[in-house]
């Protein structure tokens, strides 16, 4: 639904220019996975899969970047559950997020209708999140074969 892009090197250094930061290496490293990640990955994903690429980058690094990268609007963190948080994308059209209770996997879904119009009067809303959570068809596919070898 919303990730169906990729984005090149150049078009990412144009984007951390734009929001006014400086596009090292690393940011342009970190804003690519976020970006072309089919997943919504967490920093320690994120610092797992890049520092093979950049043996001397640090977890330090990975979290400035990411404060950073969120800070001018390219990415958004998404507090799905206490105290562990995942990096989505920030220029996207509006959509929601299932997250699988057994697998963890967070697919982009679309908004449901109606969300953005129920407001309170005196409040402003800068931010909309909306969370599914059960089980994705894949666990539910995998348990359904796990019960039928159970029962034959």
């Amino acid at each position: 639904m919303c990730k169906e892009n990729h984005y090149s090197d150049r078009q990412l250094t144009e984007m951390i220019h734009k929001g006014g930061l400086r596009p090292s290496a690393q940011r342009i490293a970190v804003l690519s996975f976020v970006a072309n990640a089919k997943r919504h990955p967490t920093a320690d994903e994120i610092y797992g899969v890049l520092s093979d690429k950049f043996p001397s980058l640090s977890k330090t690094t990975v979290y400035n970047s990411l404060h950073a990268l969120v800070e001018v609007g390219l990415i958004r963190e998404l507090e799905i559950e206490s105290g562990n948080r995942h990096y989505d994308l920030a220029p996207q059209p509006p959509h929601s997020h299932f997250v699988c209770r057994t697998c963890g996997k967070i697919v982009d879904m679309s908004m449901p209708e109606g969300v953005s119009e129920i407001t309170t009067p005196g409040f402003q809303i800068d931010c909309i999140d909306v969370y599914f959570k059960g089980i994705c068809p894949e666990c539910l596919n995998k348990k359904q074969r796990q019960n039928s070898k159970l029962n034959n």
